[in-house]
């Protein structure tokens, strides 16, 4: 079930009332049960594997509580990761490492067939891999106690906001909050729907209008060169970040009915002044948990410069290797972990920090680097991705024809530019302020003709200005 449907448009209504009529003893079945009819919308066989992977992290970390001995502590943690991530390998990676030995054992020319498995990859199983393993490791380091009701730990598994493309909610801040008892509170309650608008904003009017620009580029990119590759690759840089923070809004704000508030996923990423920094504002949950659980224990910063950068490296490449089993999302994450070594060798702490015109440049630096990167990410192949590369500035020795010709072949005239670049503006205004500010607390402050005059004009601009027709799927969905 999409976010951006029909379906949901009516699911969560229902879910809204149930939840606030219903007794506390019993909402955690009202959880428990809409989580899991949201997920079947999708495919009701996958329901299976979510399924199997809570029973078996609940199971390893009852055991791992009971168990006195550190080395059967171990075994059982290993053995539980090895079920969890080897259905997520067998259904994400088993083509992939089929295909790429195969690949490498031709370069010493034996020749083999790939053995491919024709598999659905289920939404959102690396979201919810993720969150077991870290509910299951944080009980072995003995930071959070064993979840005892099965019940509870499986409706904070599978809490349908966050379910299939995160936030990669920790057993500390989301399990007490679906256990503890909550008064309806207006507030809130109205917060998140204002926060859902403006997810829906990101995603429905930025995101989907971009898209389809994006894609008439990278679904044949041979076929282009020049400033239609340039275009193409800025607009995929906003169309990715609409789309994923787009949809954190969303679920952050449906959370918010429900009186629930889960963590925040993006802060105005583009406006970083380092990586190190993009990094710390861009998929926050997913970035907090290689951190937490491949950088630290490698060593993290406590170790020589050369371990460091090393530490730096594995993490990226992993965290690329997580988006998806295609060697460009591993140059993806290559290329951020390469220039996070570069800049803690020339750029010190102490560096970090600049305002004005340094402030200026070094946030337009990260965003080109960004944009750059995002070409290995939407990009097919490594074929593909390098010959965009190449041709980004074919005949830009003459500006005027480069500059028609790209707008001509991505299918752009100026009206819609101008649209384009307006609702860029707003969002960019919108993220500017927040570097400072909570946008929607101020406005909430604001006198009721202020507030519903921002309220009816933003109504209008989702409703005229987003794609019609099909809803599209959030991009994250197939991570």
């Amino acid at each position: 079930m999409l976010f951006n449907s029909f379906a949901f448009a009516v699911f969560l209504p229902v879910v809204f009332i149930i939840y606030w009529l219903l007794p506390h003893k019993f909402r955690w079945i009202l959880i428990l049960v809409s989580s899991y009819y949201f997920y079947m919308s999708w495919n009701i066989k996958c329901v299976f594997l979510i399924l199997f992977t809570t029973i078996v992290s609940y199971a390893g970390a009852r055991f791992i509580e009971k168990e006195n001995s550190i080395k059967k502590k171990k075994r059982i943690l290993a053995g539980m990761a090895v079920l969890c991530l080897g259905v997520l390998f067998f259904f994400k990676y088993f083509n992939f490492a089929s295909k790429s030995v195969t690949d490498i054992l031709s370069l010493f020319t034996i020749q083999l067939n790939p053995i491919t498995l024709n598999l659905l990859l289920p939404a959102g199983i690396s979201f919810y891999t993720f969150q077991t393993l870290s509910y299951v490791i944080d009980v072995y380091k003995g930071d959070v106690p064993a979840e005892h009701h099965f019940g509870m730990y499986a409706a904070f598994i599978s809490f349908f906001p966050q379910l299939v493309a995160g936030p990669i909610e920790r057993t500390s801040h989301l399990l007490p909050q679906i256990k503890a008892p909550h008064t309806f509170n207006y507030i809130q309650a109205s917060y998140g729907l204002k926060l859902m608008a403006w997810g829906y904003f990101k995603k429905l009017v930025i995101a989907d209008n971009l898209a389809q620009y994006v894609s008439i580029v990278y679904d044949s990119p041979k076929q282009y060169h020049g400033f239609a590759l340039v275009l193409a690759s800025v607009f995929f840089t906003f169309q990715i970040y609409c789309d994923f923070s787009g949809y954190s809004d969303i679920a952050g704000g449906t959370a918010k009915l429900l009186g629930i508030n889960l963590k925040i996923n993006f802060k105005s990423p583009y406006f970083s002044q380092s990586i190190k920094e993009f990094w710390s504002r861009w998929h926050i949950s997913l970035s907090a948990w290689f951190r937490d659980y491949i950088y630290i224990p490698l060593g993290g910063n406590r170790v020589s410069r050369i371990r460091h950068s090393f530490n730096l490296l594995i993490t990226f490449l992993a965290s690329g290797l997580w988006h998806g089993a295609n060697w460009t999302f591993i140059a993806w994450g290559g290329v951020h972990g390469a220039v996070q070594v570069i800049e803690h060798i020339l750029l010190p702490e102490k560096y970090q920090k600049s305002t004005g015109i340094i402030w200026f440049l070094r946030v337009s630096a990260v965003f080109l680097f960004c944009s750059f990167a995002w070409i290995f990410f939407v990009s097919d192949s490594m074929d593909d991705a390098l010959y965009v590369i190449r041709h980004l500035f074919d005949n830009i020795a003459s500006p005027v024809t480069y500059l028609h010709q790209g707008f001509q072949d991505i299918g752009l005239d100026k009206g819609r530019m101008l649209i384009e670049l307006t609702m860029i503006l707003l969002l960019a205004v919108y993220d500017f302020l927040s570097l400072n500010i909570d946008v929607i607390s101020e406005l909430n402050k604001k006198n009721t003709l202020i507030r519903w005059t921002v309220y009816i004009c933003f109504s209008l601009l989702i409703v005229f200005f987003s794609q019609k027709g099909a809803a599209a799927e959030f991009v994250y969905f197939q991570f």
